[in-house]
């Protein structure tokens, strides 16, 4: 539609010059000098006022007035203004100008929009609008801060753009003491899985924990665990968090002298426990066995290993042998008298096994000669006659023949001899005893030697 007003209006100026020119190629103009006179300083045409333009007009005479019959005028715009009709326009013979026009402030294109950006303008799109341009939250803007409209209708700037700049965020698991259960040296510990948070989109990618993964068993210490978290524009945060892992330990025990120690566990951990054991020739005083408590002491009294004392002053055979249970072994030799040839034979083949029967436990009970000149002695210390007396009564033992019996450390019969034998072969007996494995190794352990 503008082009095609713009092609009646240039027609309509061609005509227009055309008719002039013919008049002025004929001589003859159509208004007298009367009528020149008669149309001075009355307008043909309405004058020409263009709002934020400039107009110069020439007359076909030079006349005064600038818009009668012929007279053509330009029109410019001033700057940010652009030519909405015609530039150049003529006075015709209607008394109307041969085209319209007016001069309408410059309108830049409407501004783009890219993802995460958006702008405030002062005027819109028009002419010195000044656009600032800000980021949608967590997004920074990198390149132009704002952009102007300009007369040539394209924006001064404008080129930048919304990134993101900003780390996510996230916040690690506070994780307290942990204290190892009864008997352990870990603790299993347990958490939730920090959330991060993205300032810009919400979304993360990624979540690397480095460390051992929650629901593990920690040992005893401190242990460094970390989370990192990447957004999409690989941004990353960090966040660090200790598991520290406590032992309640009580003071450590021991080895009692002439004794050896045996614990489970760490040896002095919470739940830990440790038996005792004397070595040979010595009896346990306090406790067998002690537990490391939670308040982190040991149940139970001191233990010791104190020399064996037996009490031959008792008044019964049982009561003599009740001194050895569960602590010694008993080997009992009965003979008539010290001439007994058996007799003789048996302790010279014992004299020499006095460090083998100490390691196993064995004590050597003698009951010679007939009630009532008979004797009994351990070692160098004597028993009366009547309880020797009973010893082989309570162990049916005669007194008119050689005769030996083992018990073990509960009281046991285990093996009987009418004549005599080898240490090695009362070794070898005692060495198959229940516990006698345990035992020894306990014993080389503990560095036991004759």
């Amino acid at each position: 539609a503008d082009t095609e007003s713009e092609i009646l209006r240039s027609c309509q100026l061609f005509l227009a010059f055309a008719v002039l020119n013919c008049f002025a190629g004929s001589g003859y103009w159509p208004y007298t000098d009367d009528e020149d006179v008669r149309y001075t300083g009355v307008p043909w045409c309405a004058p020409v006022k263009v709002k934020h333009g400039h107009v110069s007009c020439q007359t076909p005479r030079g006349e005064r007035n600038k818009n009668v019959l012929g007279t053509r005028c330009k029109i410019r715009c001033k700057t940010g203004y652009e030519m909405h009709g015609s530039s150049e326009i003529l006075c015709m013979a209607s008394k109307q100008w041969s085209g319209n026009y007016a001069c309408r402030e410059v309108r830049c294109p409407k501004l783009a929009m890219p993802s995460n950006r958006g702008y405030k303008c002062s005027d819109g799109s028009y002419f010195n609008s000044r656009c600032q341009f800000f980021c949608s939250p967590g997004y920074t803007l990198r390149g132009d801060l704002s952009a102007s409209c300009q007369s040539s209708r394209t924006w001064s700037g404008g080129n930048s753009v919304c990134v993101d700049v900003d780390p996510p965020v996230i916040t690690c698991p506070n994780i307290k003491e942990k204290t190892a259960e009864p008997g352990k040296l870990t603790a299993k510990v347990t958490w939730d899985t920090p959330e991060g948070k993205d300032t810009a989109d919400g979304i993360l990618t990624d979540v690397i924990l480095k460390g051992k993964p929650s629901g593990s068993h920690f040992p005893e210490g401190n242990h460094k665990l970390s989370y990192t978290v990447f957004d999409r524009a690989e941004n990353k945060a960090t966040c660090r968090f200790n598991v520290r892992v406590r032992v309640r330990r009580c003071t450590p025990l021991s080895v009692p002298d002439n004794g050896w120690m045996k614990c489970d566990s760490a040896t002095d951990n919470y739940g830990a426990t440790c038996e005792f054991r004397c070595l040979g020739g010595y009896e346990l005083r306090g406790s067998a066995a002690r537990v490391c408590q939670f308040n982190m002491e040991w149940s139970g009294l001191e233990t010791s290993c104190a020399p064996m004392n037996i009490n031959v002053g008792v008044r019964s055979a049982a009561a003599l042998l009740d001194q050895f249970y569960e602590k010694r072994r008993v080997l009992i030799i009965s003979a008539p008298s010290a001439a007994n040839h058996y007799y003789r034979f048996q302790m010279t083949n014992l004299q020499h096994a006095q460090c083998g029967l100490d390691l196993r436990h064995v004590t050597v009970i003698e009951l010679v000669g007939v009630y009532p000149a008979q004797i009994g002695r351990i070692r160098h210390r004597l028993i009366p006659p009547g309880l020797a007396l009973q010893l082989r009564l309570l162990l049916q033992l005669s007194q008119n023949s050689f005769n030996m019996v083992l018990l073990d450390k509960q009281g046991v019969d285990k093996q009987r001899y009418t004549f005599p034998i080898t240490a090695a072969e009362i070794f070898t007996t005692i060495d198959t005893f229940p516990l006698r494995t345990e035992e020894a190794t306990l014993q080389k352990e503990a560095g036991q030697s004759c």
